[in-house]
């Protein structure tokens, strides 16, 4: 039966990928793009950390790299090489399989801390090689092409181009949930539990760390080249840290424990920074704390909150849990708020168009508008707002916590009362 919903869902949600993006405009559209992209590498990067339990902190690296291969055959393509636009992505995974097996190899000699230090090293040799390297990387300036059409499609608009991403996305996503369920995928989450024993089982540790690696980072070109294919160009702003702190970011906030975790984290970070980066400049900071938020009370991520809901569903009495879950999500509405308005404050008077008017007061603290509203710094209501706000708001949320965590407590020893009433039976 739950095989049955779920793949429902997947039906469900394919149909939408497919069916929605033509009645969209142009900015969701390409809002849709990034959002495939974004979930195809946060996916191949939960390769390493989700399932082998190696935390990489350059995955930027793979990603960039599949992108200038794609970009350099883009520009073959557009010189006469008779090879099909929808195969480009093919130059990103070999570019992507070829370095993470030789990064791989020497990456994977250590485990831990030490992993993650040996993966960000090599995404920032790339980084800082990337400007000297005229010829491969383009300089600062970057390499750029154009999409060639192909069969009657000219790949001239975004929806060709998002039609192309899902379908790759697609093959991939499918290729590493087919991947989870093959011998090799159960010794890759073996080796993530207890590597000592994999090794006394007789299985070469190291050799099957690298193909794993290399598998991630594989993926994660072909990631680079829809990008390059979407975009047209691409800078050594691609092995940045950003784009590998980025991929973290999604994947731990997704859910790293289940397979579709990632593309949670990443359809959330992309649309989020899709919707409110035109709104205010402190977005990223808005990431950061959602990250933070979603690490201290939901260490499984929001997939694995979903999950634990939907495996307990027969059991929950939601008319005693609606309740508090309505009044968490006003306690939390509350907080956000008050959250936003100190941020876009503290913005606002530590600005340096603000300073400029103090400047022209004289020392003096001019009013400043926020929320469509004028605000006084120096009034107390300006301060009173954010203290109710996040008073009230803490306050609700502990009290429905508090009942939410009784409920569930109250629910485990159901189960604990119903496991052992079965086991006195038999």
């Amino acid at each position: 039966m739950a095989f049955m919903y779920k793949t429902c869902l997947l039906v469900l949600a394919l149909v939408l990928l497919v069916a929605v993006p033509p009645f969209l405009g142009l900015g969701w559209q390409n809002a849709m793009v990034n959002v495939l992209i974004a979930s195809l590498f946060a996916l191949a990067f939960n390769l390493l950390i989700g399932q082998a339990g190696l935390l990489s902190f350059g995955h930027a690296a793979y990603f960039g790299i599949g992108a200038f291969a794609t970009l350099h055959l883009m520009i073959a393509v557009e010189d006469g090489l008779p090879l099909p636009t929808p195969l480009l992505p093919l130059a990103g995974a070999l570019a992507g399989l070829l370095i993470g097996i030789i990064a791989g190899y020497f990456a994977t000699m250590r485990s831990g801390v030490y992993f993650a230090l040996v993966t960000l090293a090599i995404a920032e040799l790339f980084h800082s090689l990337a400007p000297h390297l005229q010829g491969l990387f383009g300089g600062e300036a970057g390499v750029s092409s154009m999409r060639m059409p192909w069969q009657g499609m000219t790949f001239g608009s975004i929806l060709e181009v998002y039609y192309l991403t899902l379908g790759w996305a697609l093959i991939c996503g499918l290729g590493l949930w087919a991947y989870t369920r093959t011998p090799f995928g159960r010794l890759t989450l073996a080796l993530r539990d207890n590597e000592q024993r994999v090794r006394f089982l007789g299985y070469n540790a190291h050799a099957s760390k690298v193909i794993i690696f290399a598998i991630s980072a594989m993926v994660s070109g072909v990631a680079g080249a829809l990008q390059a294919i979407s975009n047209e160009t691409a800078n050594y702003s691609l092995f940045a840290t950003d784009v590998s702190a980025q991929v973290v970011l999604q994947t731990f906030v997704g859910g790293s424990t289940i397979f579709f975790g990632p593309i949670i984290g990443a359809t959330l970070f992309t649309l989020f920074s899709f919707l409110i980066s035109d709104l205010t400049r402190s977005w990223v900071f808005y990431q950061g704390l959602i990250f933070v938020l979603v690490m201290l009370y939901a260490p499984t991520g929001i997939g694995g909150v979903i999950q634990y809901h939907i495996r307990h569903w027969g059991q929950l009495n939601w008319a005693r849990l609606a309740g508090p879950y309505a009044i968490a999500v006003l306690g939390g509405l509350l907080v956000a708020a008050g959250i936003v308005y100190l941020t876009e404050t503290v913005a606002v008077l530590f600005g340096e168009e603000y300073a400029m008017r103090m400047r022209a007061d004289e020392g003096a603290l001019p009013s400043y508008e926020l929320f469509g509203f004028i605000w006084d710094p120096a009034g107390i209501f300006t301060w009173i707002v954010p203290v109710v706000l996040l008073g009230g708001g803490g306050v609700t949320l502990y009290r429905a916590r508090q009942r939410i965590t009784i409920f569930w407590e109250s629910m485990g020893r159901k189960g604990d009362a119903e496991t052992n009433s079965s086991g006195a039976a038999q």
